[in-house]
């Protein structure tokens, strides 16, 4: 696994801090495939061979933790998003983006619950999924296709919805997407 990016606010990393960051993420990355984003910190740390003190030094709670591992993939995220500004009009650049939210948010069974407050982590990665998420939203309002009383943490409430319902069948794309396009057509002014 690579290093997701530090947090804004962290400075770099001894070697040896380094390492113990680097084994937490990996270990944190396996528990959380088997069991799921509420398995237990403890075990997190006895995978990774640190004390859970060291593991709550570089990540003070499950949600800065989780932010850390979804850093890539969120950062990912958000330039493949920009990237098609000039492909696709404001309506179905939301879309997609809510429907890639969406399948990111499933990456770990019970991430989803946690969305919105790992969003708020403060890693490049959680920052830039969410400022992409508000810009694509103010896109749309300004295209007069999205209601303007429709917040992003509006979305989040719904994606988070969707990823729910989703988890109980089986996350799959068509299903994601039914469920987003419902939403979206439910909010849109046209």
């Amino acid at each position: 696994m690579t290093d997701p990016s530090p947090t804004l606010d962290e400075t770099p990393l001894r070697a040896d801090a380094a390492r113990n960051r680097e084994r937490i993420l990996t270990a944190a990355d396996e528990v959380f495939l088997e069991r799921g984003a509420d398995a237990s910190l403890d075990d997190i740390a006895k995978r990774a061979k640190v004390g859970i003190g060291t593991l709550y030094r570089r990540f003070p709670t499950r949600e800065a933790l989780l932010g850390a591992l979804c850093d890539e993939r969120l950062l990912a995220l958000a330039a493949n998003s920009r990237s098609r500004d000039d492909a696709m009009d404001p309506d179905a650049s939301l879309r997609t983006f809510m429907i890639e939210l969406a399948m990111h948010a499933s990456h770990y069974q019970g991430l989803a619950v946690l969305l919105g407050t790992v969003l708020k982590s403060h890693t490049t990665g959680c920052q830039a999924g969410r400022a992409e998420g508000e810009r694509l939203l103010k896109r749309a309002q300004e295209a007069k296709v999205v209601s303007g009383t429709v917040s992003f943490d509006d979305l989040l409430c719904v994606i988070t919805a969707i990823c729910l319902a989703v988890e109980q069948g089986g996350p799959t794309t068509s299903r994601v997407t039914h469920l987003v396009d419902l939403f979206l057509n439910g909010i849109s002014v046209r």
